[in-house]
């Protein structure tokens, strides 16, 4: 891969140890330290930071330079929300506009996710997840709406890998992915529409549920500087 490529790669690098929390929220991230885990010099690493700045997933804070972002509760619920109506439109075009290939595509997924809560295993399940996620992005036929939901999917994925962390909820959300799957046979939008709104949206005891995990990713606070 050519070193115009390199920034890129340690982005995608450094945001999947954000996501399976190899790098918790509050971490601070030290650019010497990435530089030579990586293998590589700072420069890369600097625009790999600046990348994922401009993606939410990292933040700088004075005196500890870049750190892995930190999200309050009630900004996740937002967050969320918007994922829910982001997702609710591409199903809607999906349900419209997919070809049969795609709607295959969207099938294998959603198979591929019934292996995985079979076996309880959460972290095979989170890559099917995302697999069956981004195959409705692709089935709706709009790139910028495309776009908008993956960038939103990305700050979200420590967050929704969380998730899959409570007890039985790979098998429930694969419940709620056949439902999303029966709308878009039947080529009904809003049957669609309201099964993937109804299963991306955080509320209730999955709410409850989220908050208590957050306490158990959140990197210990480094001691204060000697003066």
């Amino acid at each position: 891969m050519s070193t115009t490529r390199l920034p890129e790669r340690l982005r995608e690098s450094i945001e999947e140890e954000i996501a399976t929390g190899k790098l918790l929220p509050g971490t601070r991230l030290d650019e010497t330290e990435l530089a030579t885990r990586f293998g590589v010099s700072r420069t890369p690493i600097r625009e790999a930071l600046r990348l994922l700045l401009g993606e939410g997933l990292v933040e700088t804070r004075p005196q500890r330079g870049a750190v892995v972002a930190q999200v309050t509760p009630q900004r996740l619920i937002e967050m969320f929300e918007v994922m829910a109506e982001l997702e609710a439109m591409c199903a809607r075009l999906a349900a419209r506009r997919m070809s049969d290939a795609e709607l295959s595509e969207i099938e294998a997924a959603h198979e591929a996710c019934r292996g995985s809560a079979a076996a309880r295993d959460a972290d095979a399940y989170f890559y099917a997840n995302e697999r069956f996620h981004y195959a409705i992005y692709a089935a709706s036929h709009n790139t910028f709406l495309f776009e908008q939901a993956a960038s939103l999917q990305r700050k979200l994925r420590p967050y929704r890998r969380l998730q899959l962390r409570v007890r039985n909820r790979p098998q429930r959300s694969f419940e709620e992915h056949q439902a999303i799957v029966d709308a878009l046979h039947e080529g009904d939008a809003e049957k669609a529409v309201q099964a993937i709104r109804s299963h991306v949206v955080v509320q209730g005891e999955r709410f409850g549920d989220l908050v208590a995990s957050l306490g158990q990713m959140t990197a210990p606070t480094e001691p204060a500087a000697s003066a």
